[in-house]
C-alpha cells in the first residue's frame, strides 16, 4: 500500500512538473509571436523574416543589398475604419531594397498571406537613408586616406584611433556632385583623448566627402589647424566633481493600480482611445483616436505621426553650410530611438514597450523600452471659489502621455503625446542633447561673432533651427471635413465701435490646396479649424477641433537658399491636403540628397477642393536657438508644442461631471 502510495505521488509530481513545463512554454511563444488581431497590429519577426526571404528567393540580389527600411505596409484606410472583430485582413509587408554596387534603389510590398511580392518598382534618382553599415564604411574609407591621415599628423593626432568620424548625410550638392548621381556623406572628426565627451572636442575645418558606392574620399577640406578644446567637458557623476545635494525623494504611487487599459497595442484611458505603432522611419505613430462621448465613440484623429524635421545651421562657411540634417527622413528617426528607464524617461508609476524593427540585413529584432505611457498630475483642472457660500470646486488635471526618446547624433529628442480630460490632444516636444559645437581660436566673446555665441573657451555655438512637420490625418466626426481659419480684430472707433473696445471674430473657409497654405499671424490671434460637414451641434454649429499653435519661429533661410527649396514644408506653418494614401512625408519619400521641393508642394500642385472632403492637417513649428553657455555640456530640455483643442465638439465641458 505504502509503495503504491509513493509511485501515485511520485507520478502526481511528475505530472505537475510537466504541467508547468509546458505552461511556461506556451507563455514564452506567446510573447515571442503576439496575436495579429487587427491591420493595425506591427510587423513580427516571423512577418519581417518572411518578406525578406521571398525578396531574396525571387530577385537575383548581389552580397552588397541592403534593407534601409522594412515597415508594416499602411494598410487601406477604409478597410481599417470598416474593420470588425473577426474579420479578416490583408497583411502586407513595404520594404525599400538598396544595391549599394548598382546605386540603384527598389521599393517592394510583399503579400505576407499569400507569400507574393506584389509590387517591385525602382525608384530612379533617389538616395534612401544613411543606414549602420555606411557608418563603418564611411570612417574606414576616411582614415585610410593619406589626406585626412596627414591632417590630422598635423595637429598633433597620431592614434587614428582617438578620432571620432561621425557620417552625416550629404545636404546640399555642388552641381558637380549633383551631376554624379553617386550616393554620399559628409564626415565630422571629433577628438577622443582623456574625456569620452568627444562632442567637447571638434576637429574643426576638416571635412571629407565619401561616394559610398566606390568607397572613396570624393572631395576633401582641410582649412587649417584650429586649436581643439582640451578641457574635461564629461558630466558623469565621477568627473563632475562637487554636487549639488539632490531634491527629496518624489514618489508617484498608483496603490490601485492603473487607470489607463492596454490590449495589444490598443490603449485606452478616461473616454479616449487609439491606437500606437512604432515606425522604423516616423517614429510613434498614433491611430484611431477616438473619444467616448455619453454612448457615442467619436472619431477625432486617424492617424498622426512625426513628418519630418530639418535642423538648418546658419554659418556660410563650406564645412558648416552643407549641414541641414532631415532626421527622419535621412536616418530613420524611429530606428534611433532609445530604450527609456522607468524613474528616468518615464516615471515609476509608467509601463515601458517593446518594439521590433529590422535592420540592414533584413534581420529582425527587438528593441525593449522604446515606448513609455503614464499617468501625470499638472495642477488644476477646472476651479471655482464661491464668495457668498465659501463653496469650492476643483478638480485636477490627470494627463496621460505616451512617449518615446530618440537619439540623432549629438542631439536628443523627446515625442510626447499628451491626452487631457478635457478632450485636448497635445503634442510636446523635448529637445536636449549636445549642441554641435564649432572648434574656434577664441576664449573669449566677440561683438564681431554674428554666427552664434561662445559656449566655452574655444568653442562656439553656431545659430541653428529646429523644424519638426506633423501629418494629422483628421476625421472629426467622421471623414467628410471643412477648414476654417479663425481671425480676431478690433474694429476702428466709429459709430459701432464708440470706445475702442470691440473684439471681432471672422471665420473664413479654406476651399482649396493652395488656399490653405498659411501662416501664424498673433496680431489675429490666427487659428484653425477642421469641421464636421456634415453634423451639426445642439447650437447649430459644425464640431469642430482647432490647431492652437504653442511657441514657433519663421524659416530664415532667403529666398533662391538650396535649403529652403529643399526643405520647403519649413516656409509654411500649416498646409492642408485632400486625403491620399501614399502622401505621408513633408519633404518627400527620399530626401537624402535631394535637389528640389519634394513631399507638400507636390501634393498641392494639382490645388484640390477641400470642401467636404477627407482632409490632412500638416502643422510645421520650429525653434530658433541662439546657443549660449548654459547649453553647455548638454542643454536643459526645451519644449515645444501644439495642441488640438475640441470646439463646438462637446455640448459642455466634458470634465464637469468628473469625479472627485
Amino acid at each position: 500500500m505504502m509503495k503504491r502510495l509513493k509511485l501515485f505521488f511520485l507520478l502526481a509530481i511528475i505530472i505537475t512538473i510537466g504541467f508547468v513545463i509546458s505552461f511556461r512554454f506556451i507563455g514564452t511563444a506567446t510573447a515571442q509571436q503576439p496575436s495579429i488581431s487587427h491591420p493595425l497590429t506591427a510587423l513580427t519577426e516571423t512577418e519581417i523574416k518572411t518578406a525578406v526571404a521571398l525578396i531574396k528567393k525571387e530577385k537575383a540580389l548581389t552580397d552588397m543589398a541592403a534593407f534601409p527600411l522594412i515597415a508594416l505596409a499602411e494598410p487601406n484606410k477604409q478597410e481599417v475604419i470598416n474593420f470588425t472583430q473577426g474579420q479578416p485582413f490583408e497583411r502586407k509587408a513595404f520594404l525599400v531594397v538598396y544595391e549599394r554596387s548598382q546605386n540603384k534603389t527598389y521599393e517592394a510590398i510583399v503579400d505576407l498571406k499569400t507569400q507574393k511580392i506584389v509590387s517591385w518598382q525602382e525608384k530612379p534618382n533617389v538616395q534612401p537613408a544613411i543606414f549602420n553599415a555606411e557608418y563603418r564604411l564611411a570612417r574606414q574609407v576616411v582614415t585610410s586616406d593619406p589626406r585626412w591621415q596627414e591632417a590630422m599628423k598635423k595637429r598633433g593626432i597620431k592614434d587614428f584611433d582617438k578620432v571620432v568620424v561621425s557620417c552625416w548625410g550629404a545636404g546640399i550638392l555642388s552641381q558637380e556632385e549633383e551631376a554624379t548621381g553617386s550616393r554620399l556623406c559628409r564626415t565630422l572628426l571629433f577628438y577622443s583623448g582623456e574625456s569620452w565627451n568627444h562632442y567637447g572636442s571638434p576637429i574643426e575645418g576638416v571635412i571629407a566627402t565619401v561616394d559610398l558606392n566606390k568607397g572613396k574620399v570624393t572631395n576633401f577640406i582641410d582649412q587649417g589647424i584650429v586649436p581643439i578644446s582640451k578641457e574635461n567637458w564629461d558630466y558623469d557623476l565621477q568627473s563632475l566633481g562637487k554636487l549639488l545635494a539632490p531634491p527629496k525623494f518624489l514618489q508617484i504611487l498608483q496603490p490601485k493600480g492603473k487607470s489607463f487599459q492596454i490590449k495589444g497595442n490598443e490603449i485606452s484611458w478616461q473616454g479616449w482611445k487609439f491606437r500606437y505603432l512604432m515606425h522604423p522611419r516616423d517614429g510613434l505613430v498614433l491611430y484611431q483616436v477616438t473619444y467616448k462621448d455619453g454612448e457615442n465613440i467619436r472619431p477625432i484623429l486617424y492617424r498622426g505621426s512625426l513628418s519630418e524635421m530639418v535642423v538648418p545651421y546658419g554659418d556660410p562657411d563650406p564645412t558648416w553650410s552643407f549641414r541641414n540634417a532631415f532626421d527622419v527622413g535621412e536616418y530613420n528617426l524611429g530606428l534611433l530611438a532609445s530604450t527609456m528607464e522607468l524613474g528616468k524617461e518615464v516615471p515609476q508609476n509608467g509601463v515601458l514597450l517593446d518594439a521590433v524593427f529590422a535592420n540592414e540585413d533584413g534581420e529582425p529584432y527587438t528593441m525593449s523600452g522604446v515606448v513609455g505611457i503614464y499617468e501625470r498630475d499638472n495642477g488644476i483642472l477646472w476651479k471655482h471659489y464661491e464668495y457668498k457660500t465659501q463653496r469650492n470646486d476643483v478638480r485636477r488635471n490627470r494627463e496621460l502621455v505616451i512617449t518615446i526618446t530618440a537619439a540623432v547624433d549629438n542631439y536628443d529628442y523627446g515625442i510626447n503625446w499628451i491626452f487631457h480630460q478635457d478632450g485636448t490632444l497635445e503634442v510636446e516636444n523635448d529637445l536636449t542633447g549636445i549642441v554641435l559645437a564649432q572648434g574656434t581660436q577664441a576664449q573669449t566673446q566677440s561683438k564681431d561673432d554674428a554666427y552664434g555665441r561662445l559656449l566655452a573657451k574655444n568653442l562656439f555655438g553656431v545659430n541653428h533651427q529646429h523644424f519638426f512637420n506633423y501629418r494629422l490625418d483628421m476625421d472629426v466626426d467622421g471623414q467628410a471635413n471643412n477648414v476654417m481659419e479663425m481671425n480676431v480684430q478690433s474694429l476702428p472707433m466709429g459709430k459701432d465701435n464708440p470706445i475702442g473696445n470691440a473684439i471681432t471674430v471672422q471665420d473664413t473657409s479654406l476651399n482649396t490646396e493652395k488656399a490653405a497654405v498659411r501662416d501664424l499671424d498673433i496680431k489675429h490671434s490666427r487659428e484653425w479649424m477642421i469641421a464636421s460637414a456634415e453634423k451639426k451641434n445642439a447650437l447649430g454649429v459644425a464640431p469642430a477641433y482647432m490647431l492652437m499653435s504653442g511657441g514657433n519661429t519663421v524659416f530664415f533661410p532667403v529666398e533662391g537658399a538650396k535649403i529652403r527649396q529643399k526643405a520647403e514644408f519649413a516656409t509654411h506653418h500649416v498646409w492642408v491636403t485632400k486625403y491620399k494614401a501614399g502622401e505621408l512625408y513633408a519633404g518627400g519619400d527620399y530626401p537624402n540628397q535631394a535637389t528640389s521641393a519634394k513631399g507638400l508642394p507636390e501634393y498641392i500642385a494639382d490645388d484640390e477642393s477641400l470642401i467636404n472632403q477627407d482632409v490632412v492637417l500638416w502643422y510645421t513649428m520650429g525653434i530658433t536657438h541662439v546657443p549660449k553657455p548654459e547649453d553647455w555640456p548638454v542643454m536643459p530640455v526645451h519644449k515645444l508644442g501644439f495642441k488640438l483643442s475640441p470646439r463646438g465638439f462637446f455640448t459642455r465641458n466634458p470634465a464637469i461631471n468628473l469625479g472627485e
